[in-house]
């Protein structure tokens, strides 16, 4: 649902989604100026207000870099596209979490391979490690990321220090990568 607020003698519209499935508050702006906020079902819509308003010289950014690049577009693949691309990112994430999991020794049940909006993986409390199948797009190193971050979360399903110590043992410059990312998002 559409919803308004206004800050700093500005009106911003905002879609706000009630999600029982999401865990905890999500806020995106999209190349286009729209800004999206999911929260979980418990939450009150004025909370997403609130972390609006929390977070408004970041959305403000966000809008002002989509206007400065205008080249950030989105790209649809036709049906075809997709299944190759699926087919390229299932063969490299075997290879990358076979790499990688000679220092972590951790065990998984299935790998997915998926077409996903607004994540590049996820792994479940059952062991199932899902990526987008554009992580076949991405540079190897930004790639690489994703497939060290979910594997790790075998380890430690959050996103806690330990989770990120986990991590840094293959990734010590895990940071810059995740802010690469972010900015080609």
């Amino acid at each position: 649902m559409v919803k308004t607020l206004t800050l700093n003698n500005q009106i911003i519209d905002y879609n706000l989604k009630v999600s029982s499935r999401t865990k905890s508050i999500r806020l995106t702006v999209s190349y286009d100026g729209s800004i999206n906020i999911t929260i979980p079902s418990r939450v009150e819509d004025k909370v997403a207000e609130a972390f609006i308003i929390k977070k408004y010289e970041w959305i403000i950014d966000k809008i002002a870099h989509f206007k400065k690049n205008p080249k950030t577009v989105i790209v649809r693949h036709t049906t075809k596209e997709i299944k190759e691309y699926k087919e390229k990112a299932n063969t490299l994430a075997c290879m990358r979490l076979e790499h990688f999991n000679q220092f972590y020794n951790l065990s998984w049940k299935n790998i997915s391979i998926k077409n996903t909006k607004s994540r590049w993986g996820s792994c479940s409390k059952k062991g199932n490690l899902n990526f987008n199948y554009k992580i076949a797009l991405l540079p190897p190193h930004l790639a690489d990321y994703i497939v060290v971050h979910e594997l790790c979360h075998l380890g430690e399903l959050n996103h806690s220090q330990n989770f990120w110590n986990l991590v840094s043992k293959t990734l010590p410059h895990h940071k810059e990568l995740r802010r690469q990312l972010k900015e080609i998002i």
